[in-house]
């Protein structure tokens, strides 16, 4: 039997493991909790896009280096193969497809002053720095590095609202910090910047910029340790008098002299509305200077959070694998409101919440398939949080959103994917909003005309020649209107609940028997042509980044009308297998996020991601153990390209989280989760009011991979799935596995897993 490694024990390890290297040397050189099992390195190589930096659980405050390399693998402004720091920025996205943000960029240097980034040919030209990642410590709330170019020592570490940032200067005449607003990351441009220096000690601004958010606006006050010797300003290049300006690409250079060793401390607040809410953020979060204190009150803050769920194995690999995923799931949605309660809204006006925190970076078409089923059970606060802010965006912009960015619409991805969200926290209880606000708001949106809902709402389906995605367009609305079809059934609303699980159903109008595929529809008996279920056409074909094959399983909310659909249990069975074994070619056109391939299913993009576990619904959960454990074993590791595509702010981590502990929601508002195949040996879910969830795996090992028997508070338990309250009542579940399938556990049509629960 091997020793079991539990969380207590692995802290003399740790200091012994190569992982200690990318934490030694914290300021408070102790051991910190479960924030040690945590590397934010891992999803900084290949394609996922991870934030690295300090911040705290769902903070405003994302403070971070950013390379000054661009591209796609630089979404986040940092990426593991870069050696070059072009500044510090206040905000950062955190495993998108798309770069944005980097907001309020700070940079120290020495020498002659600098006021653009260079470029990667010369970087001399301008104040980007080179950096050694063995001079980096990178941990929550906490972030280190030496900038080569200057001997600069830099620490960052954050509360919700405000970034604290630490020089170690060598002695230098012509000692300088940096402040530039023109610089962004990603599709991020400025369009309007102001900087003024308020005494000796402050400077204020704010930074208008286009991007993805189309109209970005945040405000900042910065307070220096050290009085501002001499503070100039620049219009992009060119030096400008006075100590205030108003311009596109202004800058600001403090100037001072510093003796070796000196450390000079800046405190930045940010706001979405004034730069004195920025500074009454400072006063409220951070009022003195004692930078360890906020680096152990982030700690803090971080152990706070991952300690609802302590789990113990056999590995330290999976430990840290665990916890990094638990981490990354609370990056966002990130507050939006300052201390007093205000904020921006979409309708370009200040609020003023009450009762919840605002909270934008809404990743709905990624986070509603786990990372916000993962939110009902261990945030129940941020939950209501969630939904107040997104009940608020409705009343603002007279729909739920979409993909919303610090007070913009994006409208990327295809779905109102807001409404499974909503739906989920209703169905399943929460009571802190109002309910039938969030019935006319999921409603009201299904029932617009934009984004194809006129076609749905006259034929019943989207035509292919009327906008691209039109058949990923229109099974994600088919998986939304399910949700609202349950939502209206449990208000009594008799007519839409009739409605809108009619719409529920009409992902099979993308079906072609024929072909035996979803494919583009151009009309009643029209398909469009040519058509291969293996090609995938980058935002202008018939799905959003997938094919044929991937789509023609998006059916989460109806698992067994897609298996009547596909002719049955036995050839949905073939059609399932055939799914992770079907080899073809994607075309040249095909996405960068398809990635994560088994077969045709593809790991790295969301719509896949409950198809290993339709087994449970077809007789055969011995086949979705098998399929998950693959997932759980190949495509996450703790190296830095350990997330086998875009982490997609929490999701791909809420899917490894879910998985790991032995289940999944594979339907987003049913309130049910599927059993897969455990990887730990034991878990405790810490719940509201002082209860717990106990899980524990008895003979769990790489080869047993197989559930055989399972007891749900002290009872047999047969059944393939198990409802949201089983867990949030408290109680234990024990499950038994072994290295073939179980012969009880699972088998026959009573246990299979269901769409609606009876």
């Amino acid at each position: 039997m091997k020793k079991q490694i539990c969380l207590a024990g692995l802290l003399a390890l740790f200091n012994l493991n190569s992982f200690s290297q990318v934490h030694k040397a914290t300021p408070a050189n102790k051991p910190a909790g479960l924030t040690q099992y945590v590397d934010p390195y891992i999803g900084t190589g290949f394609h996922g896009h991870v934030f690295v930096g300090a911040s705290v659980p769902f903070g405003a405050v994302q403070l971070g280096p950013t390379n000054i390399s661009e591209g796609w693998d630089w979404c986040s402004g940092y990426h593991i193969s870069d050696s070059t720091i072009v500044g510090f920025q206040h905000t950062h996205l955190s495993g998108t497809g798309i770069g944005d943000l980097g907001d309020i960029s700070f940079i120290p240097t020495t020498g002659p002053v600098k006021v653009t980034k260079g470029s990667i040919k010369d970087l001399q030209s301008g104040y980007t720095s080179l950096f050694s990642h063995n001079d980096e410590v990178v941990k929550p709330g906490y972030y280190k590095v030496k900038l080569k170019r200057y001997d600069i020592g830099v620490e960052l570490t954050a509360s919700t609202r405000v970034g604290m940032h630490k020089y170690t200067f060598p002695a230098s005449k012509d000692a300088h910090i940096v402040i530039d607003l023109q610089e962004g990351i990603g599709w991020d441009r400025p369009m309007e910047t102001y900087i003024k220096q308020v005494d000796k000690n402050t400077i204020s601004g704010y930074r208008f910029s286009k991007g993805w958010a189309v109209d970005q606006r945040i405000y900042f006050t910065a307070v220096f340790s050290k009085p501002i010797k001499t503070f100039s300003v620049y219009d992009s290049t060119a030096i400008k008098s006075g100590t205030e300006l108003k311009s596109r690409k202004v800058k600001g250079v403090i100037s001072f002299s510093t003796t070796k060793g000196e450390v000079v401390y800046a405190k930045v607040g940010i706001s979405p509305v004034s730069a004195e809410n920025a500074m009454l953020n400072i006063k409220t979060e951070i009022p003195g200077w004692d930078f360890n204190k906020v680096v152990a009150d982030a700690d803090k803050s971080w152990n706070t959070q991952l300690q609802k769920i302590t789990i113990k194995t056999d590995s330290l690999s999976q430990l840290k694998k665990f916890y990094t995923a638990f981490y990354h799931t609370m990056i966002a949605p990130s507050i939006f409101n300052d201390v007093n309660g205000e904020y921006w809204g979409t309708d370009k006006k200040v609020h003023k919440n009450t009762g919840f925190n605002n909270v934008t970076t809404f990743s709905l078409w990624d986070t509603y398939r786990a990372n916000n089923p993962l939110s009902t059970i261990i945030h129940p606060e941020h939950v209501n949080d969630m939904i107040n802010s997104m009940l608020a965006i409705y009343q603002q912009q007279g729909s739920l959103p979409v993909w919303h960015l610090m007070a913009n619409e994006t409208n990327c991805m295809v779905g109102y994917s807001a409404v499974p969200v909503v739906a989920d926290a209703l169905l399943k209880g929460y009571k802190g909003f109002d309910a039938n606000l969030a019935f006319e708001a999921m409603k009201t949106t299904a029932m617009q005309d934009a984004r194809g809902i006129k076609y749905v709402k006259k034929l019943g389906y989207i035509p292919a020649d009327s906008t691209a995605e039109s058949v990923s367009m229109g099974l994600e609305y088919a998986v939304d209107d399910w949700c609202i079809a349950q939502v209206a059934k449990k208000l009594g609303k008799q007519a839409d609940y009739e409605y809108f699980s009619k719409r529920g159903q009409y992902y099979k109008n993308y079906y072609d028997t024929k072909a035996g595929f979803m494919r583009g529809r151009l009309s009643e008996t029209a398909w469009r042509t040519p058509y291969s279920p293996f090609v995938s056409i980058h935002e202008h074909g018939d799905f959003t980044e997938g094919n044929g094959w991937q789509y023609t399983f998006l059916v989460p909310q109806d698992v067994e009308g897609l298996i009547t659909m596909l002719g049955g249990q036995d050839k949905f069975n073939t059609k399932l297998d055939s799914l992770f074994i079907a080899k073809g070619d994607m075309g040249k056109f095909a996405s960068n996020d398809i990635s994560g391939l088994i077969g045709q299913y593809a790991h790295g993009n969301e719509p896949s991601h409950p198809m290993s576990y339709f087994y449970a619904y077809s007789g055969q959960p011995w086949k979705t153990a098998e399929k998950v454990r693959f997932i759980l074993n190949d495509f996450y590791t703790d190296k830095t390209d350990g997330i086998i595509g875009n982490e997609d702010v929490g999701q791909m981590s809420a899917w490894y989280v879910l998985s790991a502990l032995g289940f999944y929601s594979v339907n987003p508002a049913n309130g049910l989760y599927v059993f897969g195949s455990p990887v730990i040996n034991e878990a405790t879910l810490k719940l509201q009011g002082n209860k717990t969830f106990h899980i524990v795996i008895k003979n769990n090992s790489p080869q047993n991979k197989y559930i055989n028997a399972m007891q749900l508070n002290g009872k047999t338990y047969n059944k393939t799935y198990f409802a949201h309250k089983d867990i949030t009542n408290g109680g234990e579940l024990v499950i038994t596995m072994g290295d073939k399938p179980g012969t009880v556990w699972g088998v026959g049509d009573a246990n299979k897993a269901v769409s609606v629960l009876k």
